[in-house]
């Protein structure tokens, strides 16, 4: 009997002992009290900031158990509570692998909505590396990104994005590393990270994530891996009702935000008609959008001729709230018979995604003209996805068109041959095959041929990007520094123009002075080439359709040919949208009729007048600095017109600017308040002038030619000198890649242009 009491006195000491040990090793683990405590503060700090606080009462049991103060219960009670919030559970042990595995939390998300969950990691190794998720249905359908250099610009090219990968991509993921929070883990024994998850769809969904923390700490047979299947629950409906300012049914713009910032819906798991790349949606009256339950912000709009208004939103788990957004107008210019468009918007390549389909469809792109109220959209097929895209080509408007918004399909000669050259727009093609040419490879390898060819069959043809190439680092104009002609932009047109082959150049998505110095230097030569402006949505601009436009003034309705042909006789001013210049006229001539030209016998004071509107908001918008031309640095600055850079100091002002071959001969500050303001100068012609209105850097009218005792433009000694050297310049540039087979021609061209410039600068006097 002794012998047995004396078993269980020894068994039960045993046992005591190992629960000591146990309750010591535990000790031993636990991470210190106050930083502990710290964390777990700042932890409910960002909840609460991200309006996704814990349970109320857990709230106040946290607070009991740091009111403890006692190291083994506070650990013990603090993580007993997070741990139930957290969906994953981490270790790093001392040799640095991860290993993971679900945690208590339930694995429930909505439909185009964001839920915020805990990760609770145990660093046994007491690292303080980067911790980091990956999931494979988390990646960025069209987010990963090649660096692509288009003479010294970088833009962001798509990986290739299969079918299987937009389906199996449903959700999005965010580590919220911001203040207090950090990403690097701090070396604490026990520590919690706050995740976020988004899901684009309803019903089961199943996701993997694999957890690092930095290269070779996965734990070998992918512990680090976990599976989760989440219920995604189904988001109210909600209809979306979408007023004009005549009280008629349209299209508008919509940022929608939650109380965190996020972006719904988001834009990494975006499908066409909404594109990724773009904070904004477009709906139109009476579609629908689903939400979870919260509280939201709508900013929405219609391009810039619209105000844009805010309206919060609360969704709740009743009936659907009813949507009503009544737009407003600033401006609308079609109510004196100006009509905008974008010239050069393209379906394909880019930042859209290019497989499977090589682009969107025409569905998908007039949507983005509705939403931003242009009244004309030129896609143009260019060389990525161009097999696919050219089907969409038919000589005449898409048949989705409507009475206030047209669209056309033609051409961009880019990624042709004839690219380094200069890529070239092409409107009101009949025919889009070079003859002979059975593949783009085939096309000439330099402009000027591509240029007679759509000449001849009627079309209206331009340089886009005209800057590109011709980056100088002086924003005065018209200055003599010569580029390096080493774009696409602007650059054999140099050559064409002295061919009469080229009708416009395009601004508004380069640098203005990059843009105007070579057209200002060619107009005080003599030539009567126009601008038109451009956005190269989404290549050169991914925000928005039409932040650069041409507005073109029509006698009748809206149509494309002649818009088109008021683009080529310079019956048009260029802008971003929030400043206008209407009827631009000397001595009663309107520019673009009766070829934007008056004649005067000997030098006599001309009368300017014009209709002049810009809208400023009342404080200044800080984000917009003045443009630095630094060419390594000058994408960071787009867009780069804008009226907000035109605003005097901190005033609600700009300025007015008559050009007079090139240079400013008067000025007149308005107040941006969106009123329509009747300018009118008075200025001394003393030879044959070209005159020009503008607002630098926001809007900028064609030019009127004032012709004095029969004599030719001839404005400028100097620039007359500046274009010969351009042209040296530029072959310097381009002549290695023409082919063999055309280079002599072009030597002929190139030569042909040197000798119509060296007679300009016999003829100029000064």
């Amino acid at each position: 009997m002794v012998s047995k009491f004396y078993k269980k006195i020894t068994f039960c000491l045993v046992i005591l002992l190992l629960i000591l040990q146990r309750a010591e090793i535990r000790a031993q683990s636990l991470p210190a009290l106050q930083p502990f405590i710290f964390q777990t503060k700042q932890l409910l700090e960002s909840l609460d900031f991200l309006g996704t606080p814990i349970a109320v009462n857990d709230k106040s049991k946290l607070q009991d158990a740091i009111n403890k103060n006692d190291t083994l219960n506070t650990i013990t009670d603090i993580e007993d509570i997070l741990d139930k919030y957290c969906l994953f559970n981490v270790e790093i042990n001392p040799e640095s692998r991860v290993y993971a595995v679900q945690g208590a939390a339930k694995p429930e998300l909505w439909q185009n909505g964001w839920q915020t969950f805990l990760i609770k990691i145990e660093n046994q190794a007491g690292i303080t590396a980067k911790i980091q998720v990956l999931s494979p249905q988390a990646k960025e359908t069209f987010g990963v990104f090649g660096d692509v250099r288009v003479n010294n610009f970088t833009q962001g090219v798509p990986a290739k994005v299969t079918a299987k990968d937009v389906t199996d991509r449903w959700m999005d993921m965010n580590l919220y590393t911001k203040q207090p929070m950090k990403q690097e883990l701090s070396s604490m024994e026990v520590e919690y990270f706050i995740i976020q998850l988004y899901s684009r769809d309803a019903g089961k969904r199943k996701a993997r994530f694999n957890f690092s923390a930095g290269e070779a700490t996965e734990d070998l047979g992918f512990r680090n891996a976990v599976d989760i299947l989440f219920n995604c629950r189904q988001s109210s409906k909600l209809i979306f009702h979408v007023l004009d300012e005549n009280g008629k049914p349209t299209t508008a713009s919509f940022i929608i935000r939650d109380k965190q910032g996020h972006i719904y819906p988001s834009q990494a798991k975006r499908l066409a008609p909404d594109f990724y790349f773009q904070q904004q949606v477009y709906r139109k009256d009476g579609e629908q959008m689903a939400l979870p339950e919260g509280k939201y912000t709508f900013e929405y709009t219609r391009g810039p001729e619209y105000l844009v208004k805010t309206k919060t939103i609360n969704v709740s788990g009743g009936a659907p709230p009813s949507l009503n957004f009544a737009l407003e107008r600033w401006i609308d210019p079609s109510k004196l018979d100006w009509y905008s468009g974008d010239h050069h918007i393209h379906a394909a390549g880019c930042r859209h995604y290019e497989t499977p389909s090589e682009g969107v469809d025409p569905a998908d792109m007039i949507r983005h003209l509705f939403g931003e109220a242009v009244n004309v959209g030129c896609i143009l097929t260019w060389g990525p996805g161009y097999d696919y895209q050219k089907q969409f080509f038919e000589g005449k408007d898409n048949s989705l068109s409507t009475a206030t918004n047209l669209m056309h399909y033609d051409l961009e000669i880019s990624g042709f041959p004839s690219s380094h050259a200069g890529h070239l727009v092409l409107l009101r093609l009949k025919d889009q095959y070079y003859p002979g040419a059975k593949t783009i490879e085939e096309w000439p390898t330099w402009t000027i041929p591509v240029l007679k060819w759509a000449k001849a069959q009627g079309a209206i043809t331009g340089y886009a990007h005209s800057g590109l190439g011709l980056e100088v680092k002086t924003d005065k104009l018209p200055n003599y520094e010569m580029p390096q002609f080493d774009g696409i932009g602007a650059n054999e047109y140099i050559v064409a123009v002295t061919q009469d082959l080229v009708d416009f150049i395009s601004t508004m998505d380069t640098a203005p002075n990059w843009e105007l110095n070579i057209w200002y230097h060619t107009l005080n030569c003599g030539y009567r080439t126009r601008i038109s402006g451009e956005t190269d949505f989404p290549c050169l601009n991914g925000d928005n359709v039409a932040h650069g436009r041409s507005y073109v003034k029509l006698n009748g309705l809206l149509n494309f040919n002649d818009w088109v042909e008021g683009v080529k006789q310079g019956r048009a001013y260029v802008s971003d949208g929030k400043s206008h210049l209407f009827n631009f006229s000397v001595n009663g001539k309107e520019v673009g009729t009766g070829g934007s030209e008056i004649r005067l016998n000997g030098g006599s004071i001309v009368h300017v007048s014009a209709k002049v509107a810009a809208r400023l908001n009342v404080e200044p918008d800080t984000t917009e600095k003045k443009l630095q031309y630094d060419r390594q640095n000058m994408w960071e600055q787009s867009p780069f017109w804008d009226l907000e850079r035109a605003r005097i100091g901190d005033t609600r002002e700009v300025l007015v600017e008559l050009i007079e071959n090139g240079e400013v001969v008067a000025t007149k500050a308005i107040i941006a308040d969106g009123t329509i303001q009747d300018l009118n100068f008075d200025v001394a012609i003393k030879k044959s002038s070209w005159l020009a209105m503008r607002i630098m850097p926001s809007s900028h009218t064609n030019p009127i030619f004032v012709i004095v005792d029969n004599k030719p433009i001839r404005a400028s000694r100097l620039s007359a000198e500046w274009c010969l050297k351009a042209v040296d310049q530029c072959w310097s540039q381009k002549a290695k890649q023409i082919s063999d087979s055309e280079r002599s021609e072009a030597a002929m061209t190139y030569e042909a242009a040197r000798e119509a410039y060296r007679k300009i600068i016999v003829e100029s006097n000064e």
